[in-house]
């Protein structure tokens, strides 16, 4: 799942239209017979004719819909442009300064539909009586909007806590995930026989060709026991990883492999999940060639929008083994999971690329 697919409310728009509109309209009475129990309009309220109750029950309803739509509206669109974890306070103050707004002006024209209805609407002059109940009326509709947009923040505080426990969860996943790969290629038999193997043969060619190699190759497990569990680390100390871990292949595979290197320095200190690199590079080099009449080219570099591209051209093994994607499906989900921003991957013949995003801190 997704950090996209986590931005469902707890409660659904339709659920709240529902749920907003009924109790507004039954809180809408009971708060105004709270605030003035003794009024005439309640004594006669079912001594009226039916199509006067109903005309009544109707504008309620018509008004507590418009409450509840306008609360859910400029609620919606707040979270677009102002956070509640960004500003709570501004959030607060213009929130209910919108809703005040609107209520304000949606009993304005319920009174200028309701004057319009009369037979003299120019002549008539309200009785002491009607304003104090449109006052009244106006009160209990400002205390319905608040209420509404309580259970607004009620809603957007559980939904983002339950996204919150839910990112976690994944994330921790995912690090295992993580830790589970560079455990794999530390123990991974072949991988300790072969730089053992072309270590040792260093040592007897070139003892200090052979010193470097193994510095280089403690760096890689000093790396992964350090880094895998972090949630971002900077594309600078990456390439740093990634130069001893190049060192070995270089040494081990000969010209068989090439690596190209642009990365524009301002994009250095940009942020990506650890072990990326590693991940991708190893990945090519699993599933193409390598030999000196035609090497295996890799290229990493930064394009204008500050992405980190890592492209290999295409040599595809004779005899092709199946493959888990747990790679690059890591890092997938470890981008879900960081970041509103995902990794492409452009599969063409003859070349193979992956775009990743650089993250700000």
């Amino acid at each position: 799942m997704t950090t996209k697919s986590r931005k469902n409310s707890f409660l659904s728009n339709n659920r709240k239209r529902f749920l907003f509109t009924i109790s507004a309209f039954l809180l809408m009475y009971l708060v105004a017979y709270i605030i003035d129990p003794f009024s005439e309009h309640w004594y006669h309220f079912f001594d009226r004719d039916f199509s006067e109750i109903a005309e009544d029950w109707t504008i309620t309803l018509l008004v507590c819909l418009a409450i509840s739509e306008s609360s859910i509206t400029v609620s919606n669109q707040l979270n677009k442009y102002l956070l509640w974890t960004d500003s709570p306070i501004l959030r607060l103050a213009v929130e209910t300064a919108l809703n005040v707004l609107l209520v304000l002006v949606i009993n304005w024209l319920v009174s200028l539909w309701c004057l319009q209805q009369l037979p003299d609407a120019s002549r008539y002059i309200p009785s002491l009586e009607e304003r104090r109940g449109f006052l009244q009326w106006v009160t209990v509709s400002v205390i319905i909007s608040f209420m509404i947009m309580g259970i607004n923040i009620g809603n957007y505080l559980i939904s983002n806590w339950k996204n919150e426990v839910l990112r976690v969860a994944e994330l921790n996943q995912s690090v295992v995930e993580s830790e589970l790969q560079a455990l794999k290629l530390q123990l991974d038999p072949h991988f300790v026989f072969n730089n053992l193997s072309a270590l040792s043969e260093l040592i007897l060619e070139d003892q200090e060709l052979g010193y470097n190699y193994a510095e280089n190759f403690s760096r890689i497990y000093r790396y992964m026991l350090v880094n895998s569990k972090k949630d971002m680390i900077s594309l600078q100390d990456e390439l740093m990883f990634l130069d001893s871990y190049m060192f070995l292949i270089r040494n081990r595979l000969g010209a068989g492999v090439m690596f190209e290197i642009a990365v524009n320095p301002e994009c250095s200190s940009l942020m990506m999940p650890p072990l990326t690199l590693q991940m991708l590079v190893e990945n090519a080099l699993k599933h193409n060639r390598t030999n000196k009449k035609e090497p295996l080219i890799v290229r990493i570099y930064t394009n204008d929008l500050c992405e980190l591209v890592v492209e290999n051209i295409r040599l595809p093994l004779e005899r092709t083994h199946d493959s888990s994607g747990i790679g690059i499906q890591n890092i997938i989900r470890r981008y879900n999971l960081l970041s509103e921003k995902e990794p492409k991957i452009v599969k063409g013949p003859h070349l193979f690329q992956v775009i990743i995003p650089l993250l700000k801190r």
